[in-house]
């Protein structure tokens, strides 16, 4: 009995260690969780500290005062004529180079045409040979004519000879024709302006084979009126009812830098390319001066009234995606809220939307490209939309 007792309290002693031994165990498990759990968010911290982007806020304004709508334009001369030759040849001289003004009629080249001289001179040769021939059937015809007065040839002869005589004079209007046609060409071997301007181009030079043509970059010359220039500029469709005829436009270029100048719309196309989505407007302005170069380009703004009730934001604030256009916000917990918009009217350096956002919003005036909804972002400062 008394083993058997003493066999119970070592068995005793030997669970009470092994549940001893397991409870701290499990108490050393714990805190090692419990720092590992620790570590885990300290990790977090740091790593949302070290990806947290900072961002410029702005908060979307609404304009009542009219704006301004910027949008690139091209410059042309208001006339512009590419000289070609009606002839083949030889340039023989100019007289006129890049850069000079020019009267209309003034000659600016001559062109030696060895081929078209032999050609007119063979077409005056064949010219008198009718004209001989034709001579002579006049002559016979009278003779005829005289004879049947005296009834020593029938009617029918004589009706033959006036149909010679007849066929004759045809042959020689056809010569004289060929001879005036072959002249008319041969006026063409002189270049002239055809209007008061300045040559902008010249593609030829001395002894240079000259060809028929009108292909173009195969112009000899390329004379322009500079005193009045064109225009032309993209307007987005959903400007077009704001800009018409008549209305007045402003615009400068990069080499008078501060000088501001003035034009007026003159046509619109009244049709949208499928291509850009916009109308192709032409504007006048004077060039008396000289001041303004065609072919260059120019920023044109136009004088826009503001519609009542719109909230306007920079172009740079908005985010492309395949579901549409969005603007990323920042809540009150600086996390990011993307919201989608609908442009209203494109001002160039201004967008105004007509829904998507409020007057209290706070929007990201340049987010990251992938940027996403929720992400953390630290605010540097909240400014008025520009």
């Amino acid at each position: 009995m008394f083993k058997q007792s003493g066999s119970f309290v070592s068995r005793g002693w030997l669970w009470t260690a092994l549940i001893a031994a397991s409870v701290l165990a499990a108490v050393v498990v714990f805190n090692g969780l419990q720092v590992r759990a620790k570590d885990a968010a300290q990790l977090k911290v740091l790593a949302d500290k070290q990806s947290t982007v900072t961002v410029n806020v702005i908060t979307p304004t609404s304009n009542t005062d009219a704006s301004a709508l910027s949008l690139p334009g091209r410059i042309e001369a208001y006339t512009r004529a590419p000289l070609y030759s009606r002839i083949s040849g030889y340039l023989k001289s100019w007289k006129a180079d890049i850069g000079m003004s020019v009267k209309a009629g003034q000659v600016l080249a001559e062109i030696d045409t060895p081929d078209l001289d032999q050609q007119i001179l063979q077409a005056k040769a064949e010219l008198a040979s009718t004209q001989a021939n034709a001579a002579m059937s006049e002559n016979t015809a009278k003779r005829w004519q005289s004879l049947q007065a005296t009834n020593f040839v029938s009617s029918q002869a004589v009706e033959e000879k006036l149909a010679d005589l007849n066929a004759k004079l045809a042959v020689v209007n056809a010569s004289q024709a060929n001879v005036n046609r072959l002249q008319a060409l041969k006026n063409f071997s002189r270049i002239v302006a055809p209007f008061d301007g300045v040559v902008t181009v010249r593609n030829t030079d001395i002894g240079q084979l000259i060809n028929v043509g009108g292909a173009p970059g195969s112009e000899l010359f390329v004379v322009s009126d500079v005193k009045r220039l064109r225009l032309y500029v993209n307007l987005p469709q959903n400007q077009v009812s704001n800009i018409q005829k008549g209305t007045a436009a402003k615009f400068t270029v990069p080499e008078q830098p501060g000088q501001v100048f003035t034009a007026t719309v003159q046509s619109m196309s009244q049709a949208i390319s499928s291509s850009s989505g916009s109308m192709l407007v032409q504007l006048s302005a004077e060039n008396k001066r000289g001041e303004l170069l065609p072919g260059g380009y120019a920023s044109v703004s136009f004088s826009i009234p503001a519609q009542a009730n719109l909230l306007s934001v920079p172009p740079s604030a908005l985010v492309y995606t395949k579901n549409g256009l969005l603007v990323a916000t920042v809540n009150t917990e600086n996390r990011v809220v993307l919201k989608p918009v609908v442009i209203a009217r494109d001002h160039g350096n201004r967008l105004e939307l007509l829904s998507g956002l409020e007057a209290s919003d706070k929007v990201i005036e340049n987010p990251p490209d992938d940027v996403t909804q929720g992400d953390l972002v630290q605010v540097r400062a909240v400014q008025a939309s520009p």
